[in-house]
């Protein structure tokens, strides 16, 4: 894989001046996703955003790669299936640094919605749908040294079953670079403002350039609609938006395992330790404004801690707190009924958009989008991301302590020393980024040169971990905290 274009000027020179097979539209883990799948058929690629990579949604997920134990109660065992496939091969394969398996407690309580039972041959199911060796029902004492929070007033019982976690964010934007490590043009804070029959105009840097492809592929998630009015006026609604809330609190430190909150029949929440934290929620509500509008409510977060409450004791103090919007198929009933399936549309141009969809499945999504315009021979086996070959053998140019070294290690996998090779020249490369968090100075720096980060949200938010930082402070060598929080306020 080639080292990737990250010079905005030549990017968007190249955009104005090649002809694309696939003008890919929207910069999440789906049109990442898609434009990774695509580069790697040898399609010529053009991926653009209106803003950065995986800054709505794939930035504020639940951070799950799942099968979806409750889609079994839903009857959808073929989603169950395919989502356990998906986790394999982002474990074992596209991204071991960024996908780490991770137990998850379910616990029983006495006035709970589930028969116990009926939830423990649920588990078990799901444990042989992921080919997973556990020992389901476990007793109140090991419970408690997985999750020592874990309240035991009424409980039950509790099932032990696997999932895993990542970090979304990254995950999203380690596709984007392998895409333009193989040619692709890759491209944030470029706004589609007109579609053509063989392209569209896009708004970048103060200037509208041009761009042609043979293709186009919608994959603006909550903005899908607005695109597909952009291609034709009379387009009507396709999709619901159902909005997720979540929220960050001190704790999970000494956490052996997530604990998955029975809310109702159909629905539940989960507390995964996270990043040197503790992630809570989720929401899921019905979201009938423009996406933007979308806000995280004081309603929200009660919800979310009143939730958590019920199996978690001693709550720490909140952190931060975020939302995703979910992308639907249109129709009746509630948002927590709808299923998470994938729908693929045609406008008249012929662009294709694809609505809904899980993190977990973006790669078999991208696999179909790829079918639905026609490639073929298609190869559905994994492919590793940057960074996911040779985990083992990383030779670390420099001493670092074994806590930043792990970190590192998760966020970048083997190319981890590249991320401080230049601290051998500028040792304050090695400074936090901000205080309280591993990240380093040198982070920064690799992401404004190798990942494509324009604005210090970029950095702070997506490409690491320090926008989790305690104490309101940041590491030497940054712009005010305000500037670092609004980029649609800079771009």
């Amino acid at each position: 894989m080639d080292e990737p274009v990250v010079d905005r000027v030549a990017a968007v020179e190249q955009l104005a001046a090649r002809r694309f097979d696939l003008l890919v539209i929207g910069g999440g883990i789906v049109g990442a996703g898609i434009a990774e799948a695509a580069t790697a058929h040898g399609l010529d690629v053009a991926l653009v955003d209106r803003a950065d990579f995986a800054s709505a949604t794939s930035s504020g997920s639940s951070k799950l790669i799942h099968g979806g134990l409750r889609y079994l109660q839903m009857g959808d065992v073929r989603l169950v299936r395919e989502a356990h496939q998906e986790r394999r091969y982002l474990m074992n394969v596209v991204a071991p640094h960024l996908v780490e398996r991770l137990p998850f407690l379910f616990p029983l309580y006495d006035d709970g919605p589930h028969r116990p039972i009926v939830v423990r041959t649920g588990v078990l199911l799901y444990s042989a749908l992921a080919r997973a060796r556990l020992n389901g029902r476990i007793s109140e004492q090991r419970a408690l040294r997985l999750v020592p929070q874990l309240k035991t007033t009424g409980l039950h019982s509790s099932a032990l079953y696997a999932d895993a976690r990542t970090n979304d964010g990254r995950l999203t934007i380690e596709n984007a670079l392998a895409a333009a490590g193989r040619g692709a043009v890759v491209l944030n804070y470029a706004a589609v403002t007109v579609l053509h029959g063989d392209g569209a105009s896009v708004r970048v840097d103060g200037e509208t350039i041009r761009v042609r492809a043979e293709r186009v592929v919608n994959a603006t998630g909550p903005w899908l609609d607005h695109l597909r009015r952009l291609e034709d006026e009379t387009a009507q609604p396709s999709i619901r938006l159902s909005k997720g809330v979540h929220v960050l609190v001190d704790g999970g430190g000494d956490w052996g395992a997530a604990v998955t909150i029975p809310q109702s029949k159909v629905r539940v929440s989960f507390a995964i330790p996270w990043e040197g934290m503790l992630l809570l929620g989720t929401t899921d509500t019905l979201h009938e404004g423009a996406p933007d509008e979308a806000t995280v409510t004081d309603d929200d977060v009660r919800t979310i801690l009143d939730e958590a409450a019920t199996a978690v004791g001693g709550i720490g103090p909140m952190r931060a707190s975020f939302h995703g919007l979910r992308v639907l198929p249109g129709g009746p009933g509630s948002t927590a009924n709808a299923r998470r399936e994938t729908v693929f549309m045609r406008g008249p141009s012929g662009m294709l958009s694809v609505a809904g969809g899980k993190l977990t499945t973006y790669r078999r999504i991208a696999l179909d989008a790829l079918e639905q315009l026609g490639v073929r021979n298609l190869d559905r086996a994994p492919r590793p991301l940057p960074g996911a070959v040779g985990l083992a053998k990383v030779d670390w140019p420099l001493e670092l302590d074994p806590a930043t070294r792990r970190h590192l290690l998760h966020l970048y996998g083997s190319r981890a020393a590249d991320v401080v090779r230049p601290a051998l020249d500028d040792p304050g490369l090695l400074e936090p980024l901000a205080a309280g968090r591993p990240d380093l100075r040198a982070q920064e720096r690799y992401a404004r040169e190798h990942e494509l980060a324009v604005h210090d949200e970029d950095v702070l938010r997506r490409r690491t971990t320090a926008w989790l930082h305690g104490d309101g402070s940041l590491g030497s060598g940054h712009v005010s905290e305000a500037d670092a929080a609004d980029p649609a306020a800079r771009s």
